[in-house]
């Protein structure tokens, strides 16, 4: 494994450190427990719902619902973009579609990064992690752009233009649209995501403070 690893990502002899001498170092095996499960915990949340949104209309008492995955959207979408296009607002699959389509294997890069933190120990690959600590922030900048760019760019033609100014939709707590309101929340697969991010960067933690300890051991023997 580590022989493979080595020639994959270039890591010379006196930067990688086997599994046997991460052992004897408590700090690196729990680095690389910590890195391992971010990476499973990532690769789970694509399973998993990231955000939803529910509609509140006069005209729908239960609501409607918009659910994002990262890889893809589901819920009542038929029925809020018929809702949307009044106020001149474009369909909601028309959003982050380049976002929808790279994100498994962008997602499958950033594991692949978190791995080789976790088994190949070389100093200069701790910016790998960054990918993964950033990713739910990144997640909830990307929402609010395309909220923002929807709300805000509506079409002026709509039948009902008139009655709603540009506005920028709430993407977390309660917001109101003219007679309707919104309640958007945070799901699983963002807390997973997030969970992944702390995890990760107690890894770095773990692995600096190893690193540390196990330099000052070298020299005093």
């Amino acid at each position: 494994m580590e022989r493979s690893l080595r020639a994959l990502l270039g890591a010379r002899e006196s930067d990688v450190v086997t599994v046997a001498a991460t052992a004897r170092e408590s700090g690196f095996v729990a680095s690389m427990v910590l890195f391992i499960v971010g990476a499973a915990a990532l690769v789970a949340s694509i399973f998993f719902p990231y955000w939803e949104l529910r509609l509140n209309a006069p005209q729908y008492p239960k609501g409607l619902f918009l659910t994002v995955f990262i890889d893809h959207i589901k819920g009542d979408i038929r029925e809020i973009d018929g809702l949307n296009h009044y106020i001149g607002m474009r369909p909601l699959g028309a959003a982050a579609e380049i976002e929808r389509t790279v994100a498994p294997v962008a997602l499958t890069a950033i594991v692949l990064m978190v791995l080789a933190l976790a088994f190949v120990h070389r100093k200069w690959f701790a910016p790998l992690a960054i990918p993964a600590m950033l990713m739910p922030l990144i997640f909830l900048a990307d929402m609010f752009l395309w909220m923002r760019h929807y709300g805000q760019n509506l079409d002026p033609s709509a039948a009902l233009s008139g009655a709603i100014r540009p506005f920028t939709p709430t993407i977390l707590g309660h917001g109101t649209i003219g007679q309707f309101s919104t309640d958007a929340r945070l799901l699983s697969g963002f807390w997973l995501a997030t969970a992944a991010s702390v995890l990760i960067m107690f890894g770095l933690h773990f692995r600096r403070t190893a690193r540390i300890a196990a330099a000052r051991n070298t020299a005093a023997a």
